[in-house]
């Protein structure tokens, strides 16, 4: 018998360049010695699938409504007309939805769940911690080829629990650079500063901004509070340590996808009540502000959208081990009874994604507190689309939207 919990993660490598390909490949295989993956049927997959992708076929199923797993195909009358470069412009409008139902699932993200499906790979909830932080290993690849920025620094800081890595990336250009503080998503569990390079780097060049990638404590060795813990101690290091990176401290956000997002919601809240340091700006993607997991959305989208219910159950239960910490606000932000006086947000969600309604509700509490909001719900996407850039156009549009908004509120007078 086959043990496949690294199927996942032939997908996600296959999902780019051969020379990205090859890359994850050797990454894995390094740490696989003796795993019991067929390294033969891992093989075939990977020349599958990255022939399909490279040869751009991928497209063309796209446009055919095609799919490169025999097993699975869909008619072209159940996705109907797809939504693209729609955004919510302003605070807390939604984007127009078509009458008499929600939107259709995106083509590419249905693409990319329909060979997941295909692959029969167990969920991460059945998985141990070590398997899941394995098949974490290639997400890395859903975010394209690298971008070249102007300079990547590694630093270890001297944190809440001992070293504390963070990696810093210039773009190009004359600083002082404004600061993005960006805390990575794998539901506190799993993900790591080399997961998000990619992203980090896109982020670097379409703000115009210097980003320090956190790489705070993972749950379960470190439960709640020390990721927050790490998460704040970083900040507190960019806004004191600024010059030394070419970095502008008057001039700090703070972004995070998912549990990241929690984070970065967390750090601002803190800030505020600690009267330190100064946040200019939130950029939260999808993210986790609420423990209770009983919202419509996850009802909706319990199942068969990536990320699932039980999922989130599982990464909570490892996170947040005593129960009364459940409700803390640094916990679940959403539960904070005072949402007044924190930076102006913009607080991105997806549609098919069980936590699309606590970002949202999040959203509005901050803004009927008086906390300026942009909320911009992507119709058709699942969660995880904002990392999934080279395979979901709609993922390299909200980083540019993202960046867009950056670069404003970095061009902003600070009033206070």
């Amino acid at each position: 018998m086959i043990k496949r919990t690294l199927t996942f993660v032939v997908l996600l490598a296959a999902l780019n360049t051969n020379a990205q390909t090859q890359s994850i490949k050797a990454t894995i295989d390094a740490g696989q010695a003796g795993s019991p993956i067929s390294k033969r049927i891992y093989g075939q997959f990977i020349e599958h699938i990255a022939g399909i992708i490279n040869t751009g076929i991928w497209a063309e199923m796209l446009e055919d409504r095609k799919w490169p797993h025999p097993r699975h195909s869909l008619d072209k009358n159940v996705i109907g007309r797809q939504q693209r470069d729609t955004l919510i412009c302003s605070s807390l409008h939604r984007t127009k939805r078509i009458p008499g139902g929600d939107m259709a699932l995106d083509l590419q993200a249905r693409a990319i769940l329909d060979q997941m499906a295909g692959m029969g790979n167990p969920p991460v909830n059945e998985l141990s911690v070590s398997e899941a932080r394995q098949g974490s290993v290639a997400m890395a690849a859903m975010q394209g080829p690298p971008e070249p920025v102007a300079g990547v620094e590694d630093r270890k800081l001297s944190g809440p629990g001992g070293d504390l890595p963070v990696r810093i990336y210039m773009p190009f250009g004359e600083g002082p650079f404004a600061v993005l503080m960006y805390f990575h998503g794998g539901g506190w569990v799993i993900g790591d500063i080399e997961s998000s390079d990619g992203l980090c780097r896109s982020l670097a060049n379409a703000a115009g901004c210097i980003v320090v990638s956190v790489d705070y404590r993972l749950a379960p060795e470190h439960p709640f509070p020390a990721a927050v813990d790490d998460a704040f101690h970083a900040t507190l290091w960019a806004a004191a340590n600024a010059s030394s990176f070419g970095g502008d401290p008057l001039r700090i956000a703070v972004c995070g996808d998912s549990a990241g997002g929690n984070l970065a919601a967390v750090v601002a809240q803190i800030a505020r009540d600690r009267g330190e340091p100064a946040i200019r700006f939130q950029l939260l993607i999808y993210p986790v502000t609420d423990a209770a997991c009983d919202t419509p959305s996850y009802s909706e989208n319990a199942e068969g959208y990536f990320l699932t219910r039980e999922a989130m159950h599982w990464f909570w239960n490892h996170y947040v081990q005593k129960e009364a910490d459940r409700s803390h606000p640094y916990a679940s932000p959403l539960r904070a009874g005072n949402l007044a006086d924190l930076p102006a947000a913009l607080v991105i969600t997806a549609e098919y994604d069980p936590l699309r309604d606590e970002g949202e509700r999040y959203a509005e509490r901050m803004r009927a507190a008086g906390t300026p909001v942009q909320l911009r719900r992507f119709d058709g996407m699942i969660h995880g689309f904002f990392t999934m850039g080279a395979v979901i156009d709609q993922g390299r549009i909200a980083i540019q939207q993202s960046a867009a908004a950056l670069r404003t509120a970095f061009e902003l007078r600070q009033t206070k």
